[in-house]
C-alpha cells in the first residue's frame, strides 16, 4: 500500500488553517446530507408514483433500485479518479449531474423516464460521495478526524431518518398525484444553493497530479459486471409471488467474475500497474472489519425504516407523513449520539461500537413486540419512543465506525477506501431491503384470507424483522471479532516492548 511519504510529490496535501479545514468539512457535508437524503425520501412516494404513472411491482422496485445500482456502480471508479485528480472539481461536477437529474425525475411523463432518471440521479451521486469521504480523510488528523466524523454521522442519520418524514409532508402538499414530483423539485434549488457554495467555499485539497490517470480499464469491467450481478437479484426482489427465480442465476456470473476480477487484479499490479482497488487494502484487519461490519448494518437499518413505514401505513392506515414523523425520535438522539461519540471512540474503541450494536438490537426486537402486544392507537407513539433508544444506539455505531475503519488508511487513499466502504453500505442496503420486503410481503400472500387484517400485517412486519435483527447480530460478532485482534495486538506490542 502506498505510504503517506510515498506520494507523488504533486498528489500531497495542501496545508489548510482551521478555518479552511472546517469550511472543506461542511461543503462537502451539505453534498452527502442530499446524496443520503435522496434514498430513504423517495420510498413514501411509491404510492404516488403508482398512482401518477403506473407501473407493476418490479417498475416501482427499479425506481429505489435503480438509485442504489448506479451508485455502487459510480463509487469506486470515481473514488479512485478523486484520489489522483481535483476532488473539488469531482464533487462540484457530480453535484450539478445529480440536480440535473432530480429535475428530470420530477418532469417524468411516464415510469420509464423516471427509472432512467433515477439511475443517472445514481451516478451522479456516486460521483461525488467517494470525495466527501476523501476530503474528510485528507484534512483531518487525530481526535479532529474523529469529531469530523462524528458530526458526519450525525448528519447522516439525520439525512436518513427525516427522509421519510420529509417525503410524506411535500406528498401532503403537493397531493396525492402529483406530491411524489417535490420529492425532486426539492433537490433543485438545494442543489444549486449548495453549487454556488461549493465553488466560493471549498479549497482544493490537495495538489492534482499531472501523471496519466490510470484507471484499470479491464478491472473496471469485471468489477462493475461483479457489482451488477451481485445486486440485481436482490434489487428485484420485491416478495410478490410473480418474482421470477431466474434472476437468482446472475450469482452464478456474480461468483465467476469475482474471481477473475481478483485474478486481473493481482496480475495487474504484478506488471506494474495500479490496480482498481488494492488488494492489500483487504489485509488491513481495521478497515475489513469495520467495512464489513458496516455492510451487515446498513442491511439491517434501512430495513427496519421501510418495514416500519409499510407497517404502518398498510398495516394501520396512517398517512405518509404521520408514518414518517414515527422516526423523529431516532433522527435527532442519532445525531446527538454521533456528535458525542466521535469524542468518545478515541477512548472506547470498538466498545462504543457494541454497544450501539445492542441498543439497536434492543429497539429492534422492541418494536417486533409492540407491534403484537400494543392496539393499533398506541403503536405509533410507543414505536416512536423506541426508536429514539434505536437512534442512540445507531449514533454509536456509524461515526465511530467510519473512524476506527480509515484509522490506519492513508489519506492518499482515503477517497478509494472509503468509496469500497460506501459500496459494501449500499449492497448491504440492496440484500437486506430485498430479504426483509420478501418476508414482509411473502407472509401476507401466504396468511391472506385465513387471518384477520391486523394479525397478517403484525406477522408480517415480525418475519420481515427478524432478518433485520439477524443482520445486526452478525455485525456484533464481528465487532467482538475485531475487539480481540485489537486487544491481542495490544498485548502484543506491550510485550515486545
Amino acid at each position: 500500500m502506498t505510504s503517506e511519504n510515498e506520494e507523488h510529490p504533486e498528489t500531497r496535501s495542501i496545508t489548510l488553517d482551521h478555518a479552511g479545514r472546517w469550511k472543506a468539512f461542511w461543503a462537502s457535508l451539505s453534498v452527502s446530507a442530499l446524496t443520503i437524503l435522496d434514498i430513504s425520501k423517495v420510498n413514501v412516494g411509491l404510492a404516488s408514483i403508482e398512482e401518477a404513472l403506473g407501473g407493476g411491482s418490479t417498475e416501482l422496485q427499479l425506481v429505489v433500485s435503480g438509485y442504489i445500482l448506479a451508485f455502487g456502480l459510480a463509487l469506486v471508479p470515481f473514488g479512485r479518479i478523486g484520489d489522483q485528480r481535483s476532488r473539488r472539481t469531482l464533487m462540484i461536477v457530480g453535484l450539478i449531474g445529480f440536480t440535473l437529474a432530480s429535475a428530470l425525475c420530477a418532469l417524468a411523463p411516464n415510469i420509464w423516464v423516471l427509472v432512467i432518471a433515477r439511475f443517472l440521479q445514481g451516478v451522479a451521486a456516486g460521483v461525488q460521495m467517494p470525495q466527501v469521504m476523501g476530503t474528510i480523510q485528507q484534512v483531518f488528523t487525530g481526535k479532529e478526524r474523529a469529531t469530523a466524523f462524528g458530526l458526519f454521522g450525525a448528519v447522516i442519520g439525520l439525512a436518513t431518518a427525516f427522509g421519510p418524514t420529509i417525503g410524506g409532508l411535500l406528498i401532503a402538499l403537493g397531493g396525492p398525484t402529483d406530491g411524489w414530483r417535490g420529492i425532486f423539485w426539492m433537490n433543485v434549488p438545494l442543489g444549486i444553493i449548495v453549487i454556488l457554495v461549493l465553488a466560493k467555499v471549498l479549497p482544493e485539497v490537495r495538489h492534482p497530479s499531472n501523471e496519466k490517470l490510470s484507471l484499470d480499464p479491464v478491472g473496471l469491467f469485471l468489477f462493475a459486471v461483479v457489482v451488477a450481478t451481485l445486486m440485481f437479484p436482490f434489487l428485484l426482489t420485491t416478495g410478490s409471488p410473480d418474482d421470477s427465480p431466474l434472476r437468482w442465476w446472475l450469482l452464478v456470473p456474480c461468483a465467476l467474475f469475482a474471481v477473475a476480477f481478483i485474478a486481473w487484479e493481482r496480475r495487474y499490479q504484478r506488471g506494474g500497474g495500479s490496480p482498481l482497488v488494492p488488494l492489500s487494502l483487504f489485509r488491513v484487519g481495521s478497515w475489513r472489519n469495520g467495512t464489513i461490519l458496516q455492510s451487515l448494518y446498513f442491511a439491517a437499518m434501512p430495513s427496519i425504516f421501510l418495514l416500519t413505514a409499510l407497517y404502518l401505513q398498510t398495516g394501520l392506515g396512517l398517512s405518509a407523513v404521520f408514518a414518517g414523523m414515527v422516526t423523529i425520535g431516532f433522527a435527532l438522539f442519532s445525531a446527538f449520539a454521533s456528535w458525542q461519540s466521535g469524542k468518545l471512540v478515541s477512548r472506547f474503541g470498538r466498545s462504543l461500537v457494541i454497544f450501539g450494536l445492542i441498543l439497536v438490537l434492543i429497539a429492534t426486537i422492541g418494536l417486533v413486540v409492540i407491534a403484537h402486544v400494543a392496539s393499533d392507537e398506541m403503536t405509533p407513539w410507543l414505536m416512536a419512543g423506541v426508536l429514539v433508544i434505536g437512534g442512540l444506539g445507531g449514533g454509536c455505531v456509524i461515526s465511530p465506525n467510519q473512524t476506527l475503519t480509515l484509522a490506519e488508511i492513508p489519506p492518499s487513499e482515503g477517497g478509494l477506501a472509503g468509496s469500497v466502504g460506501q459500496l459494501g453500505q449500499r449492497v448491504g442496503n440492496a440484500i437486506g431491503a430485498a430479504i426483509a420486503l420478501s418476508l414482509f410481503y411473502s407472509t401476507i400472500y401466504r396468511e391472506e384470507g385465513t387471518e384477520t387484517h391486523s394479525v397478517v400485517f403484525h406477522d408480517a412486519y415480525g418475519t420481515g424483522l427478524l432478518s433485520a435483527a439477524l443482520f445486526i447480530v452478525a455485525s456484533l460478532v464481528i465487532a467482538f471479532m475485531d475487539l480481540g485482534s485489537r486487544r491481542r495486538s495490544e498485548r502484543s506490542g506491550a510485550g515486545e516492548a
